[in-house]
């Protein structure tokens, strides 16, 4: 598998094992894909509780045109 990153991406890369926190690149690149696991995990579940919300809520009586030129008028 080939990766590129932009210059500032391997500068960040680069400090980050400067700091001693990581080994090398990979340890770096590996962590960053874990939090992102997370970080969607997290923006998936909470989307899907306020999906729910809507489903379990009550009916409004506004049409959907209704709530489309509201938006327009702003």
């Amino acid at each position: 598998m080939n990766v590129s990153f932009t210059k500032k991406q391997e500068e960040y890369i680069t400090e980050q094992v400067a700091t001693g926190e990581y080994q090398n690149n990979s340890e770096v690149i590996r962590d960053a894909l874990r939090l992102h696991k997370i970080y969607r995990s997290k923006v998936i579940d909470d989307l899907r509780r306020e999906i729910e919300k809507g489903w379990n809520g009550p009916d409004s009586p506004r049409t959907m045109e209704d709530i489309i030129e509201s938006k327009k008028n702003r």
